[in-house]
Parts: C-alpha cells; sequence; structure tokens
C-alpha cells in the first residue's frame, strides 16, 4: 500500500471518528403504547419541530433520540427504561416523563446516573428535588394553581369552590395549590372529591352531581388532559352546571388544544390558567404554530405538551454547546441554571435555585370564534411565575438540609 493511500486511510478513519464523536444520545422516556400514547405523538413532535427550525443551533453535532416506552402511568415501565438508556445505550441526556409516577420512580437512577434529565411535562412540584440533575422545561401543577386560585377570589370573585382532582401526585398538588391560593385571598374550598385516576378516563357524573348540589361559585378540576378533559366538559354540559351558576375552572389540561374541538359548545366560557395555548399571539408561537401545521397537517395544532418538549429540546441543545459535547452531569445542569429562552409560550427562564421553570401564566376563557371553532382567549397575565410549593417551601417542596 503506498503511503499516500495510508495517509488517506488513516485521515477518513480519524474524520469518521470525529463526526462519530459529534453525536449527542437523548434517551426518551414516554407512553408510546396506552393511554399517554397521544402525549408522547405531541412531545416527539415538538421536539424534532425543534431540531428542525433550529439547525444551526445544534450544529456541529447530531442529536440522537432513543426512544423507550413508559406504558401504562405506573412508574415500573419507566424505570426499567431509564436502566437501560443508561446502561445499556450509554446515552448522554435523558428527557421525557408524561406522567409524575414515572418521572419519580426515575429519580434514584437519574441520581446514580449523573446525567442531565429534562422534565418535558410531569408536574409534581417535589420532583426535581428528588435528583439533582433534573431540570424542569414544562410547569409544577403549583405553577396554574396557584395563581388560579388567587385569581378566582380576586377576578372572578367567587366565594366558595369544589376541587374534583384525579386522584394521583399532581392531582392532590393541584388541589393543594388551588387551595392556598383560594383561601389566602378569601375564598373557601368546601369540598375536594378523588375523581379517578389517570390510567381510565371515569364516569364524573357522580363526582359532579356531588359538587352541583353543595352550590359552589366554581368547580376547579384537575385531570390529566386527554379524554379525560373532554368527558370533564360534557359531563359539566349535561348536568346543567353553568345553568346552575357553577363556573367550571381549572388548569389548560381541561382544555388541552388538540381535545378542544371535541368539547363542543360545553366548553365555551371555561377558565383557566396555564402558561400556553395555540392561540397565544406572540412572534415565536405564530411561528411554531405555521410550522407545525405545514408538517403535520392544517388541522393539527400543538398544545402544552408539545411546547414543553420543544423548550426541553431547546434547553439539551444549549447544555450541549455549553459543555462542548461532553455533556458531563454537573456542568450541563450548571449550564442552565439561569438559563433564558424565547419559547411558543413567551419568554422563559430556568430557576437557578430550584432547576423549575419559570414564566408567564395566562388566564383564558374559552370561546367561539367567526370561523366556528373553539379558541381561547387570553383575559389576563401573570408574568414570570414560579413553583409556589418550593418558593414557600411547603411539604416535600422544602429544600432538603
Amino acid at each position: 500500500m503506498s503511503k499516500r493511500l495510508i495517509a488517506a486511510v488513516a485521515a477518513l478513519s480519524i474524520s469518521g471518528s470525529a463526526a462519530l464523536a459529534q453525536e449527542i444520545k437523548v434517551g426518551v422516556v414516554l407512553p408510546y403504547t396506552g393511554i399517554g400514547a397521544e402525549f408522547a405523538r405531541q412531545m416527539d413532535r415538538g421536539m424534532e419541530l425543534y431540531l428542525k427550525l433550529n439547525a444551526d443551533q445544534v450544529k456541529p453535532y447530531t442529536i440522537t433520540l432513543i426512544k423507550r416506552d413508559s406504558k401504562a402511568p405506573s412508574g415500573a415501565e419507566a424505570k426499567v427504561a431509564v436502566q437501560e438508556l443508561l446502561t445499556q445505550d450509554k446515552v448522554d441526556a435523558l428527557a421525557g416523563w408524561v406522567y409524575s409516577p414515572d418521572a419519580i420512580a426515575s429519580a434514584p437512577l437519574i441520581t446514580a446516573g449523573k446525567k442531565l434529565a429534562v422534565i418535558m411535562n410531569a408536574g409534581t412540584a417535589f420532583i426535581t428535588n428528588l435528583a439533582p440533575d433534573f431540570v424542569r422545561t414544562s410547569f409544577s401543577m403549583w405553577h396554574a394553581g396557584y395563581a388560579l386560585g388567587v385569581a378566582s377570589a380576586k377576578t372572578l370573585h367567587a366565594k366558595t369552590a369544589v376541587v374534583a382532582y384525579s386522584d394521583f401526585p399532581p392531582g392532590k398538588d393541584s388541589l393543594d395549590a388551588f387551595k392556598a391560593g383560594f383561601e389566602a385571598n378569601g375564598g373557601k374550598v368546601i369540598d375536594a372529591i378523588p375523581a379517578g385516576g389517570p390510567g381510565a378516563v371515569p364516569d364524573f357524573t357522580p363526582f359532579f352531581q356531588r359538587a352541583k348540589d353543595e352550590k359552589p361559585d366554581v368547580l376547579f378540576v384537575f385531570v390529566p388532559a386527554g379524554d379525560h378533559a373532554v368527558a370533564v366538559a360534557k359531563t359539566y354540559g349535561a348536568l346543567g352546571m353553568r345553568a346552575a351558576g357553577i363556573k367550571l375552572i381549572g388548569p389548560g389540561d381541561i382544555t388541552q388544544d388538540i381535545k378542544l374541538q371535541a368539547m363542543g359548545d360545553a366548553a365555551i366560557g371555561l377558565i383557566t390558567m396555564h402558561h400556553y395555548n395555540a392561540d397565544l399571539d406572540n412572534p415565536q408561537n405564530k411561528r411554531f404554530v405555521a410550522a407545525w401545521r405545514k408538517d403535520y397537517g392544517a388541522d393539527s395544532t400543538p398544545d402544552f405538551t408539545a411546547v414543553g418538549a420543544y423548550d426541553g429540546m431547546a434547553a439539551i441543545v444549549h447544555a450541549v454547546q455549553a459543555t462542548k459535547g461532553k455533556m458531563d452531569g454537573d456542568a450541563a445542569v450548571k449550564s442552565l441554571l439561569g438559563w433564558k429562552f424565547d419559547s411558543p409560550q413567551g419568554p422563559i427562564t430556568i430557576d437557578p435555585e430550584t432547576r423549575d421553570i419559570v414564566m408567564n401564566e395566562y388566564l383564558a376563557e374559552v370561546v367561539k370564534g367567526p370561523d366556528g371553532k373553539l379558541h381561547q382567549k387570553v383575559i389576563g397575565q401573570i408574568d414570570r411565575v414560579k413553583d409556589e410549593c418550593k418558593a414557600q417551601a411547603i411539604g416535600p417542596c422544602a429544600p432538603k438540609k
């Protein structure tokens, strides 16, 4: 073999090694089958769209998504998935988690694995306290719940409320958050009703009838979005609760964009507090929604789960660039403390104290537009909202000593 050929082969080998070294493997844990599959599709699309729209931000690295199915929201399958991603696939970072039990079960492995783990949806407030490498780009139930409690008393002038909630950690968090904000401002929660779980859509009729009989000013409902949300709106309408003078309110989970049209006129007048809806009027969201409909269909729409994933991928790309592709867990997390990003939901930042997102919350009302479709009209806004559970150091949200 000639010296020239040997040199060419060596150069090719070095070049190939360098190219391989540029790959960043991100393990994604989402419920690709089962009741959460629709969420997983939204979040996949959110991640993909960020990488497509921001290709220049990714270079010279290549992001490879290695996906694992967390299936049912029990935590067991998610824990196995995280173990495999860390030990077999040797991922550089982890992301995903629709359901809080899945993120909670994964926490010990995240701590042991020492890799950046970006929570793109799971909303139980204390999760980020369970592992030092957790960073959240979605929300905690306290962001919207506490803010809506305050707004219900001050803006909606409600005096009494009943809370109905899906009986798992985010539901209990949502109850506590709303009650804290509402009662601190003169309201009174007169009943709290566990209303089924996240694994299957229950018949909400007995729960809502109980609430109707108690005649509160508002019925605050938390469910894990999806088909649960459609059932909430339809049951509220079927029981004539609006005519009875009871206003339906909740976090934006009950008016998820991809389910809104299926709710029909029963959803008109619903009041929510949330960080995102597809109708938000800002340049980043208009670009995001237009690109989404171009790629996924004119009748498709992103929702808050998609935005949590979009922002989460932006955070991962920032960490990749900041660590020059090394993605050491401590360095990657440190690079995101105080990180700022202009998201489709508005400006966001990561709280350097809690590793939780800080963002705007929007008070919105469901209205029927001139196009005959349901839309979410912003009627109020609170800027730079922190996770109030950690701000007040309540229960497990208090920092570990």
